[in-house]
């Protein structure tokens, strides 16, 4: 399906759209994200974040702050959100312990909200402990894990995720009972109060590029809810 790229719309200059990208990512994964957003007048911060080096509180505090920075500096009037899935428990660990007068819409990709299969089996292997990092470990799905521990996401929320598995995240089907984007199980990307929930025929790793989601996120950063 070819993207289309909507008019630009000057008066949406006083929004702004955050990005935060995912575990083991860079900001470049949210590169064409980001290049809709602009051509459809909003203002885009996409940040950087060494994902598998520090917890997830240190990253979200350091993170956030330092996006909420630049927003003032664009003197933003709404602040909205597009995370890929650990990006969205950064959100939600932020904004646990912090307010935000501004904040508008936030749509997440394929966040583990109620943490991820995939830690809960490998956390303790060592080369996957080198791979996931601080942060990484704590996405685990007990009672104890950081995503069980988060207070409601009090705020207009839509949440898409994938049911398709790439070829290289095979090797990980066997760890989720029902459906799933290779990484992150459908229900556990639910969160409850969300606003709108969408489940799309993609993958994990690549969901921010895919072009029904692309349009998907644009529509509810503007609308709150999701195209039907």
């Amino acid at each position: 399906m070819k993207l289309t790229y909507l008019k630009k719309e000057q008066a949406r200059f006083s929004d702004c759209v955050i990005l935060l990208h995912g575990l083991g990512r860079t900001k470049f994964s949210f590169s064409k994200m980001e290049a809709v957003l602009i051509h459809n007048g909003f203002r885009v911060i996409n940040l950087d974040y060494p994902s598998t080096r520090k917890n997830i509180s240190v990253l979200a505090d350091e993170t956030i702050k330092r996006g909420l920075e630049q927003s003032q500096q664009l003197q933003a009037r709404k602040i909205h959100f597009v995370t890929h899935s650990m990006g969205g428990i950064l959100l939600r660990d932020y904004l646990s312990r912090n307010s935000l007068d501004k904040i508008g819409h936030t749509v997440m990709l394929s966040p583990p909200n109620k943490g991820s299969e995939i830690v809960d089996k490998l956390k303790n292997n060592f080369f996957f402990k080198w791979i996931l990092g601080p942060a990484g470990r704590e996405l685990g799905t007990d009672r104890k894990s950081l995503p069980a521990r988060l207070k409601p996401f009090h705020h207009s929320v839509g949440i898409i995720t994938g049911n398709k598995s790439a070829r290289h995240d095979k090797f990980f089907n066997n760890f989720f009972e029902g459906e799933h984007d290779g990484k992150v199980s459908v229900s556990s990307a639910r969160l409850k109060g969300m606003s709108d929930f969408l489940v799309l025929p993609t993958q994990h790793t690549f969901i921010m590029s895919d072009d029904a989601v692309i349009k998907q996120t644009l529509h509810f950063i503007k609308q709150g809810t999701f195209k039907r």
